[in-house]
């Protein structure tokens, strides 16, 4: 049976019945943390940051109530009220509906602070018109948004806080949080106001795409370091809180993965860590600049490095590719040139290998972004220890502000809009999700065509899009068509590639694609035209 990700806020839609669903998918540094907020600095001068279980039953019995009763008050219920997506031609909005839908969302949130700040998840959030906090005593007031990341997934909203006697969350250290660790998890779900489960840390280091990513976006942003647990969490729960036995926040409950669209054991969180480092600048400016690389890479395994001529024991990142102009590519590092093909797929090989980050090992792609999501600032200047061609050498490298997957697309379309050649085509990256509903593998990398355009070039080729509706993050996509997995020999790895290959060439040049159609390959040539003129 086929499972999904799917965010945890729950949906009342008026008018309309749905569900959002987002598509999914570890080590350093010191935690910092925020001078109004409790910290766990203070419990951990009475004891370990990680409870110590109790002795029976009756005294862990006794540690869940004291943790529900010191917590609760803590933990609030937010209604979002939100313009529902109209779909417009199945790709969108209609800007111009005259009769508007609204649809009521249910979250969870945490006070942050005495000043009335409020923690929660973007995907909470970016869609709202208003919003109510409701607190366990039932008191409502309205809130404002302060401050939006949705590279990591949290938004901080205010309240007055005038007259409230507000009891902030005691924020831990999830650096510290270990694998079979008690977790308990405080929220909302499906509008049952602060409901408590109880579970263990299944796993650690695991990564979720960026509630920024969009499906025309080049950048496909993780959020690292992700806390799994099985301690159920289920729509409405997003934003609440991950706790520890003590009642400290080691997460925030964000995402599922489930075939249900409710809970199956498998629930991830925002780890502390990150809380930490984002919420006070989304207090301070309204968001936050992660810092930047600059590089497209995986993680190394035994069949590249031998083919490299390396140690099969070799670990670290495999840099694939480097980004024209970014930090990387102004300090020297080398991408892969070479391909081989693995288990029917073509990787990439002979690039520079990243084995540490200022001295800390680097075993796969999880330990450098989690490095970088800790302690990395933008334009701190960290040192790379990097294998090239078997040699060992050390490459310093500034880090640059990251460009939001947002800003990404926003350049890719305005790219578009000016090219001078044309395809004929609308389309969007195929990810994995994607890629499984229509009986491809999961690692499956090309552009997905949803449409062509009548008498466009693509068309006159023959290229076909989409025929079967797929619901997907609150969108109706036409799966079913023609993927493009390569031009002119090439790999193409997103849909974004191939709009900048477009807007490099001029009408009258040639493209050779090609193409996976019902699963099988093929190669098509087409003539780019010129883009008609817009009426």
């Amino acid at each position: 049976m086929k499972t999904s990700r799917y965010i945890l806020i729950a949906l009342l839609l008026v008018g309309l019945v749905g569900a959002l669903a987002v598509v999914a998918a570890p080590r350093a540094a010191a935690l910092q943390t925020n001078a109004a907020t409790p910290t766990a600095e203070a419990a951990a001068q009475a004891g370990s940051a990680v409870a110590a279980a109790p002795a029976n039953v009756q005294d862990l019995q006794a540690a869940l109530e004291n943790v529900y009763e010191q917590v609760s008050p803590s933990v609030v219920s937010i209604r979002i009220r939100a313009l529902a997506p109209q779909q417009f031609g199945g790709f969108g909005m209609d800007p111009n509906a005259a009769n508007p839908q609204y649809a009521v969302g249910l979250g969870s949130g945490f006070v942050w602070d005495d000043q009335g700040h409020i923690v929660t998840n973007n995907h909470v959030v970016d869609r709202a018109e208003s919003l109510t906090v409701i607190f366990s005593d039932g008191m409502s007031l309205p809130a404002e948004v302060v401050g939006r990341d949705p590279e990591s997934d949290l938004a901080v909203i205010k309240i007055d806080p005038a007259g409230l006697d507000l009891k902030p969350v005691t924020v831990g250290d999830s650096t510290a949080v270990r694998v079979g660790q008690f977790a308990l998890a405080i929220g909302n779900p499906f509008g049952l106001d602060t409901t408590m489960t109880f579970g263990i840390v299944s796993a650690l280091g695991r990564t979720l795409p960026a509630s920024g990513n969009t499906a025309a976006s080049a950048a496909r942003y993780t959020i690292p370091d992700i806390i799994q647990t099985d301690a159920p969490v289920n729509p409405g729960n997003s934003g609440g809180v991950l706790l520890d036995l003590q009642g400290h926040l080691i997460g925030v409950p964000t995402a599922i993965e489930s075939s249900t669209q409710s809970s199956a054991g498998v629930g991830f969180a925002v780890p502390s860590v990150i809380v930490q480092k984002v919420v006070p600048e989304l207090i301070e400016k309204g968001s936050f600049v992660h810092p930047y690389l600059g590089i497209s890479g995986t993680t190394l395994t035994s069949e590249v490095a031998a083919a490299m001529d390396l140690p099969a024991s070799q670990r670290g990142v495999l840099v694939a590719d480097v980004t024209s102009n970014g930090p990387a590519d102004k300090a020297g590092l080398r991408g892969s040139a070479k391909q081989m093909e693995i288990d029917g797929q073509q990787v990439p090989i002979g690039g520079d290998i990243i084995t540490a980050v200022d001295g800390q090992p680097v075993r796969d792609f999880e330990d450098m972004t989690t490095y970088l999501a800790r302690a990395g600032r933008v334009g701190q200047e960290i040192t790379l220890t990097v294998l090239r061609d078997g040699k060992e050498m050390t490459i310093p490298v500034t880090l640059a502000a990251r460009p939001s997957a947002q800003q990404t697309a926003s350049d890719q379309s305005r790219k578009q809009a000016t090219a001078p050649a044309w395809l004929g085509v609308n389309g969007t990256t195929l990810t994995p999700d994607l890629a499984q509903a229509m009986d491809l593998g999961a690692q499956q990398q090309g552009a997905l065509i949803l449409n062509v355009v009548n008498g466009s070039p693509a068309d006159e080729a023959g290229l076909r899009g989409g025929f079967r509706v797929l619901n997907l993050n609150g969108d109706r996509l036409p799966i079913g068509g023609d993927v493009i997995v390569a031009v002119d020999g090439k790999d193409l790895p997103s849909m974004d590639e191939l709009v900048t290959l477009v807007a490099g060439k001029q009408p009258g040049d040639t493209l050779k694609l090609t193409i996976l159609r019902d699963g099988k390959q093929s190669e098509v040539t087409v003539t780019l035209g010129e883009r008609p003129a817009q009426r």
